[in-house]
């Protein structure tokens, strides 16, 4: 027995132009464009459509961005019968909207304020992510480890088998980097994130 589930994204998918095309050809999708600017009271959906990227991508602007998206889109598609709302990060409010345990006003002023606060604490102390693909955890683990000596790093989100998101300090992030790629990595690539975050999560239709 088949089911659906729909899976949210979280904060580094953000790109300059996101939603626009939905908006001019979707009327439903413009109407929630709409909302969610008279919501925060400012025009969201220019950051979206028109960045520049450095404002797109400060943490209390990218955060209710991704969200929008992914409500516009889940509001376009066949959602009538699912099993699961799912999402990684900040993709957990997405969900529990699609889930019906949020509106989707509420969800938007919380992710907005989530961005603030969490924008706010990276300012303080300062640090980033980035992804490691084709190393194994136990090999991060220990890469981590010995790039402690340069700033704080740690595992943080263990997406797939072999793709691993570090955090910590601007300059343990990227020595890990730097030893990842000298130990084999296909790829150790910083991501598009004003601080150093984790978490994951999960809701199903109806439940908060």
């Amino acid at each position: 027995m088949s089911a659906t589930a729909f899976i949210f994204p979280g904060q580094g998918s953000q790109y300059v132009g996101m939603g626009k095309d939905l908006y001019e050809g979707n009327s439903a999708a413009r109407t929630l464009f709409e909302k969610a600017d008279a919501v925060l009271g400012f025009s969201l959906s220019k950051i979206c459509f028109e960045g520049p990227e450095e404002e797109l991508k400060q943490t209390k602007n990218t955060q209710p961005a991704i969200f929008l998206h992914s409500l516009v889109m889940f509001s376009l598609m066949d959602h009538a019968s699912f099993a699961m709302a799912a999402g990684h990060s900040l993709g957990e409010y997405s969900a529990l909207v699609a889930a019906g345990a949020l509106t989707f006003e509420d969800g938007l002023n919380l992710v907005r304020r989530r961005g603030e606060l969490m924008q706010q604490a990276g300012v303080e102390q300062q640090g980033t992510m980035a992804a490691v693909v084709g190393l194994d955890p136990t090999s991060i683990l220990e890469i981590c480890a010995e790039a402690s000596s340069a700033g704080i790093v740690q595992a943080a989100n263990f997406n797939s088998p072999g793709q691993i998101v570090i955090s910590g300090s601007i300059a343990g992030v990227r020595k890990a980097m730097e030893i990842s790629k000298s130990r084999g990595a296909k790829l150790a690539k910083e991501l598009p994130v004003s601080g150093a975050f984790i978490h994951r999560s999960w809701s199903l239709p109806g439940q908060g």
